[in-house]
């Protein structure tokens, strides 16, 4: 589950092509930007506190970086400064927010925001049906894409709450940016968990018909096939 916390009415926040946090994910991240780096001065020295947002590519051209409305404010868990200025740090998701408004853009961007809490959707019973069902498709998924999910396996086998299941495989194993975005955007848990069960069936059933029409050949004798 999302944790609680009292998020203060206006955020620092990073804008950027393709990003998508997730509540309980960790992204690392690299701040070299001199905006970012006086961001990362006064949120250590605050709350530790800021939001990651999806740049929306779709938005009305014209706009400097405009921001998908719905984005995730992080923690930051460490964080360790190079000598050169830039740090490197790890972000640990807290919780969905609704952006409301850009309060400012100098020295770096500030958001008003407003949290959003997940429904379950249905019953507990029929998400943890689903939560099992997306762990057999990750297995398969990961057997025929030979291990691609790499060590996030066994620690979402130890997830048992659907809602942090669900939030931490999107963001491990999610390479849609569109998906996972639109997976941030959903609220219900039910529908969260649907939604991802059909994109890793997609995948399934890409690799398994890749993998007959290729046949015993390699790669490098694919066209001979």
């Amino acid at each position: 589950m999302e944790l609680e916390i009292t998020l203060p009415h206006e955020i620092a926040v990073m804008t950027l092509p393709g990003a998508v946090l997730f509540p309980q994910a960790v992204m690392p991240l690299h701040i070299f930007e001199p905006r970012y780096r006086a961001m990362l001065r006064d949120v250590l020295a605050s709350h530790r506190l800021f939001a990651i947002a999806g740049l929306d590519e779709q938005a009305a051209a014209g706009r400097f970086e405009p921001p998908h409305r719905i984005a995730t404010v992080g923690i930051v868990r460490a964080c360790q400064k190079s000598d050169d200025g830039t740090s490197h740090l790890l972000l640990q998701g807290l919780t969905r927010v609704e952006i409301n408004g850009i309060r400012r853009e100098e020295p770096y961007r500030r958001i008003s925001v407003r949290p959003l809490a997940s429904s379950p959707g249905a019953d507990a019973g029929e998400n943890l049906r689903l939560r099992v069902g997306l762990t057999r498709l990750i297995t398969q998924h990961q057997r025929l894409a030979g291990g691609a999910a790499g060590d996030i396996t066994p620690l979402l086998k130890a997830v048992d709450d659907p809602e942090a299941f669900v939030d931490i495989a999107a963001f491990s194993l999610c390479a849609d940016p569109r998906l996972r975005q639109s997976l941030l955007e959903t609220l219900e848990v039910t529908a969260r968990l649907r939604l991802f069960g059909q994109y890793l069936q997609r995948q399934i059933d890409a690799i398994s018909l890749s993998q007959r029409l290729q046949g015993s050949l390699a790669d490098d004798d694919i066209a001979s096939n």
